[in-house]
């Protein structure tokens, strides 16, 4: 469960960060940052599952680089959903789904138990 929360803060901070070096890329504090880790991660678990199946051939080609497009397409669904948080355009939104994703590769690596 700590993980959890560890990943989601983290997230948000990322999305923050993302937010003052990509241009395009709006984040209006942390309870915006908050809402819209949990929304795009909620989003990813449903609708960008479905995504990743119908498009599993897609990905095979790309060898996982069209995973990025979902991932930003989710990017962008959650700033049309969130206030405060909005991202203009898709490089904006491809920027911080690369971000997402070395978060995400940083916390598996680091949070992974040896037994």
């Amino acid at each position: 469960m700590i993980k959890l929360f560890i990943h989601w803060v983290l997230s948000a901070a990322v999305l923050m960060v993302v937010a003052h070096f990509v241009p395009g890329f709006h984040v209006l504090g942390i309870q915006p940052a908050l809402v819209a880790a949990l929304v795009i991660g909620l989003l990813n678990g449903t609708l960008g599952l479905l995504l990743k199946i119908v498009t599993f051939p897609i990905t095979i080609i790309t060898l996982g680089l069209f995973l990025l497009v979902i991932n930003a397409l989710m990017i962008l669904i959650a700033s049309r959903i969130v206030t405060g948080f909005h991202v203009v355009g898709w490089i904006p939104a491809l920027w911080g789904a690369v971000a997402l994703a070395l978060l995400g590769m940083g916390m598996h690596a680091f949070t992974k138990k040896s037994y």
